[in-house]
């Protein structure tokens, strides 16, 4: 049976696929890369399970996460998702997916793509952490302090320190895997 970091919630197929096949892979392609933010975001005051459920259903109603379709959601759009049950029903994080899709194609325009405004946070290359127990692991980092102040100049919502700590380590920026994960040096 393989080792997995101990936050992994063996009972959630979901859960188990997430940690095996996504989190802390380097992640270079813009679409994915902002619905992985999208998701981050949704996180905030929640469980990361809560998400992962309603994952497909966010999916749906953000258009595929497709950024520029997004970014032209109207109000009326909007205040609509706020009666889909599928969906985590919070305006002000409904409200923020929209703010950050907006946010993201001025980065886009500035830096030629998020990816490449992402990784220059990191010299382009992966962090990798030594963590023998993940609960002993900081919520926040200098560098998740960092790229969370610029991302918020830039007019994104929902982007604290801890939040964009999970969300470097689930792009593959930061290896926070444990030290005996199987999927600490990308098996």
């Amino acid at each position: 049976m393989p080792k997995r970091c101990g936050w992994v919630k063996m009972s959630n197929p979901l859960y188990v696929a997430y940690h095996d096949e996504e989190w802390g892979q380097p992640l270079h392609d813009d679409q994915a890369l902002f619905e992985l933010l999208c998701m981050e975001t949704y996180q905030a005051g929640l469980s990361w399970e809560t998400v992962l459920n309603k994952r497909q259903a966010f999916r749906e109603s953000f258009h595929g996460y497709h950024f520029q379709s997004v970014a032209e959601m109207t109000d009326e759009e909007l205040e609509a998702l706020m009666d889909n049950p599928a969906i985590i029903r919070n305006r002000a994080k409904i409200y923020a997916t929209r703010a950050n899709a907006q946010a993201f194609l001025q980065v886009q325009e500035e830096f030629g793509s998020f990816d490449a405004y992402l990784w220059s946070f990191v010299d382009g290359k992966t962090i990798v952490n030594d963590v023998s127990d993940y609960s002993q692991a900081p919520a926040k980092t200098t560098l998740s302090e960092k790229l969370s102040k610029d991302l918020k100049k830039r007019g994104f919502k929902f982007t604290g320190p801890v939040a964009v700590l999970s969300y470097l380590q689930a792009a593959g920026l930061v290896n926070d895997h444990e030290n005996d994960c199987d999927w600490k040096n990308g098996d």
